[in-house]
C-alpha cells in the first residue's frame, strides 16, 4: 500500500471517537485525551487536496529518501501517527533497521547516509524548525542545491512542506498510531 493509500485508508476509515471503539491491538495514547476529531471526514476537500499535494510533491524523488525525510520531520514535530506510518513505509521500501533507528542522530552516524541524503535531512530540519531562526540558512540550501537538480530540489522542498502539514494536522487532532 502506498503512502497516499495508507493515508486515505487511515483517515477515511478511522473509528469514531468513542470509548471502547479502538482496535484491541491499538496502542493507547499517553495523554489523557484521545483523538479530538476526524478532520479528514469533516474537511474532505482539504483532505483530498492534501492527498493530491502529497502525490505531486513526491514525484521524481527516491522512495527511500522520501521516507527518511518524512520520518525525520515527524520526529522533530513529535507526530507519533506519521512516525508509525512512515517507519512502516520505509521498511517496505527496503530501508535498513540501522538507518531507521539512527535517523535522529544522522549527523553523528558517519557513513550510514549518503551526502545527498545528509543534505536532504539538513534541509528538512531547517524547513521544519523555522520558528527557531525564521529562515533556511544559505549554507543548508546551498548544500542541498549541490546534490539536487533545480526541479528535484523544488520537489524536495514541496515534499518537506507537505509532511510538515500532515504532521500538524495529526498532532493538532491527536491522531493515534495504529488506528485505521
Amino acid at each position: 500500500m502506498t503512502t497516499e493509500n495508507t493515508l486515505v485508508h487511515t483517515a477515511a476509515n478511522a473509528p469514531e471517537n468513542t470509548p471502547g471503539n479502538a482496535p484491541a491491538t491499538a496502542p493507547q495514547p499517553t495523554h489523557a485525551h484521545g483523538p479530538r476529531l476526524h478532520w479528514a471526514k469533516l474537511a474532505p476537500e482539504v483532505y483530498k487536496a492534501m492527498i493530491a499535494l502529497d502525490v505531486a510533491a513526491r514525484k521524481g524523488l527516491d522512495r527511500t529518501l522520501v521516507e527518511l525525510v518524512k520520518i525525520r520531520a515527524s520526529q522533530l514535530n513529535h507526530c507519533a501517527f506519521c512516525l508509525d506510518m512512515h517507519l512502516t513505509e520505509a521498511r517496505k521500501a527496503g530501508e535498513s533497521e540501522q538507518r531507521i533507528v539512527l535517523l535522529s542522530a544522522w549527523e553523528e552516524a558517519g557513513g550510514l547516509y549518503t551526502e545527498k541524503e545528509r543534505a536532504a535531512l539538513a534541509l528538512t530540519e531547517a524547513i521544519t524548525m523555522l520558528a527557531g531562526g525564521g529562515f533556511v540558512p544559505d549554507a543548508v540550501y546551498e548544500r542541498a542545491a549541490a546534490h539536487f537538480e533545480d526541479a528535484e530540489l523544488a520537489q524536495l522542498i514541496a515534499m518537506i512542506n507537505t509532511i510538515n502539514a500532515w504532521n500538524r494536522f495529526a498532532v493538532a487532532t491527536r491522531m493515534t498510531p495504529g488506528q485505521a
